[in-house]
């Protein structure tokens, strides 16, 4: 081979399908690839309505996520061309068994791709651009130094919390008391000193297992509807939450994402949706900020930048701040003689899933 030479050149590519090219990116430990080419804008005037699109076809997804190219420890997201004139790119959030409205980690990563891929031009020392996520637009400031994102920094959807203190029967765990709180997610709040969890990585196994626990039973019995938009609705995600240390102060969680796996990053809407509950008890108040830390120990930031109401519902914006690093770049392909176009699912690597090919 010569200097020059494409060693991919000699691979007869086929695919049933485009080829993919997906930048690799984590958000404190969270992965979170970036997929910048190979898919074609779905119907939609919306990215919601977009996402609402991809969801039902459901087959990128699989094949990003689905094991023998994904696992249930990867998150994908797909940059779209936006149709509104203030948003520079859209994208799609594609979780291992849902498409959320907003993702914290994720939204860092995209972020981070956009930039330092040259997508969206870098200004040093800060970038600002207005992205639309499926859940709305959103404003982004990114930290830039010799080419490289240092931070990322959003302006998250409002965020409020529809449940303070709600009882909660859970199988085999008994009563709990939990705060439902979107985030730019749905999540059951639970504490984690009541549970008898150090949050630390040791206790990974069993924090997915009663976090799940968690999710089910708060599905059921703890009904949430967002209320500018009855598409987004339903308990999708746990938070495990030592109590709360304060303003200025750093606080563990661990967030427990389906089918039964712990995030590795502090959770942006995590953070956002315990800043919510924290804003219904009166105990943090425009410009105040915390931190949370995730059982790896990797750290976002989190402030209120005001109070909104959304469509008769107290709430408040909160900035996220945390940083993404890439790890690579892939192109992802489908030979047609693959007899797995979409890919598996093992239980033994999929908590609580049956085998599926």
């Amino acid at each position: 081979m010569t200097t020059g030479d494409d060693p991919l050149a000699s691979i007869a590519w086929r695919p049933a399908r485009p080829v993919l090219t997906v930048v690799g990116c984590h958000a404190g430990g969270e992965v979170g690839n970036v997929v910048i080419a190979g898919v074609e804008p779905p119907p939609g005037e919306t990215v919601f309505a977009q996402m609402e699109a991809i969801r039902t076809d459901d087959s990128i997804r699989k094949l990003l996520l689905h094991e023998p190219r994904g696992s249930v420890a990867v998150h994908s997201n797909i940059v779209l061309p936006s149709k509104r004139a203030d948003c520079a790119f859209g994208y799609v959030i594609m979780e291992p068994t849902e498409y959320p409205a907003m993702s914290g980690s994720n939204t860092i990563c995209v972020v981070t791709v956009l930039l330092e891929t040259r997508m969206v031009p870098m200004v040093e020392p800060v970038t600002k651009v207005r992205l639309e996520a499926p859940a709305g637009p959103i404003d982004v400031t990114a930290g830039c130094r010799a080419g490289k994102v240092e931070w990322v920094e959003f302006e998250n959807v409002p965020c409020f919390a529809a449940m303070i203190d709600a009882s909660l029967e859970v199988p085999g765990l008994g009563t709990l008391v939990v705060d439902v709180a979107f985030g730019g997610m749905w999540y059951a709040i639970a504490d984690a000193r009541a549970l008898g969890f150090a949050l630390e990585p040791s206790e990974a196994g069993d924090l997915s297992r009663v976090g799940e626990l968690i999710r089910v039973a708060a599905r059921e019995q703890l009904p949430c509807v967002h209320p500018a938009n009855p598409g987004i609705a339903g308990v999708s995600i746990v938070q495990i939450a030592e109590p709360w240390r304060g303003v200025g102060a750093v606080s563990r969680n661990a967030v427990v994402v389906a089918p039964g796996r712990l995030d590795r990053s502090a959770t942006g809407t995590g953070l956002s949706a315990r800043i919510a509950a924290l804003h219904a008890r009166g105990l943090m108040h425009v410009g105040d900020w915390m931190t949370h830390a995730s059982v790896i120990g990797s750290t976002f930031d989190g402030r209120i930048v005001r109070e909104v109401d959304l469509a008769g519902t107290p709430a408040v914006v909160p900035a996220i701040r945390g940083t993404a690093w890439i790890t690579g770049v892939t192109r992802v392909l489908v030979d047609p003689t693959d007899p797995f176009p979409e890919g598996y699912l093992l239980s033994d690597t999929w908590p609580g899933g049956d085998v599926q090919a």
